[in-house]
């Protein structure tokens, strides 16, 4: 059996294709609020790569439930190397497979970082921290088959 990290290396963007569940914990700092997200992401071959859909339930403290979505490009940019678009096209990211990956993105004035975990692959790990003059939360969605 390959480990978890030997196995990461492995890891090219086909790999993601396919459903995954996903379960996701909000703090919100600046809101002073816990929103928690459950449901599906997928990831569908296109001409150019794979497309990344989610959709789930998300709740905030005891507040009732509202349906999330979104929606991403996969691209892989140069070998062991994937780019994130929005789905208009528009650069989101980029970061280097192994078993971890760090990326960023400004979006003046807001700051947003991501430190992706592949080291248990099959199930991975995004862990945004957003940090800017209205927003400050940490965002972490486990990925699993």
């Amino acid at each position: 059996m390959v480990s978890g990290m030997a196995q990461s290396a492995l890891i090219g963007l086909t790999d993601f294709a396919g459903s995954w569940r996903i379960d996701r914990v909000i703090r919100d700092a600046a809101l002073g609020q816990v929103g928690r997200l459950t449901g599906r992401a997928t990831f569908e071959a296109d001409a150019h790569g794979l497309i990344y859909e989610e959709a789930g339930d998300l709740r905030y403290g005891s507040g009732a439930p509202m349906r999330a979505q979104r929606r991403y490009l996969w691209r892989q940019e140069a070998p062991g190397r994937i780019a994130v678009f929005y789905e208009d096209g528009r650069a989101f990211h980029a970061f280097a497979l192994g078993s971890s990956a760090e990326a960023r993105h400004e979006c003046p004035p807001d700051l947003y970082q991501v430190v992706y975990d592949f080291s248990r692959w099959p199930e991975w790990r995004a862990v945004w921290t957003v940090t800017g003059p209205r927003k400050d939360y940490v965002s972490e969605t486990i990925f699993t088959r």
